[in-house]
């Protein structure tokens, strides 16, 4: 998978997962497009991660299971950062 289909499910992931969890990591409220991507990007290996753990499989290209994999993934890190993150 190129860089640039990381970025755009970065973006779509991260985008999704805020919207679901009301904010960015730590609930701080929005968070600029550069950390959206990061947060999507990070959610994606991470969901890809879990995905192959449990026989799902990983992030392979710009279609529904990844993005859905790495929005998985990005509001695991959200919860994450919220649980460890300043109160």
């Amino acid at each position: 998978m190129g860089i640039l289909t990381w970025i755009v499910v970065g973006l779509v992931a991260g985008f999704l997962a805020k919207l679901l969890m009301q904010g960015g990591p730590g609930g701080v409220g929005p968070v600029g497009l550069i950390w959206t991507v990061v947060l999507g990007i990070v959610g994606a290996l991470i969901g890809g991660w879990i995905g192959t753990q449990l026989g799902y499989g990983g992030v392979a290209g710009f279609d529904l299971r990844s993005v859905l994999v790495a929005t998985l993934g990005a509001i695991i890190v959200i919860a994450i950062s919220r649980a460890v993150g300043p109160r």
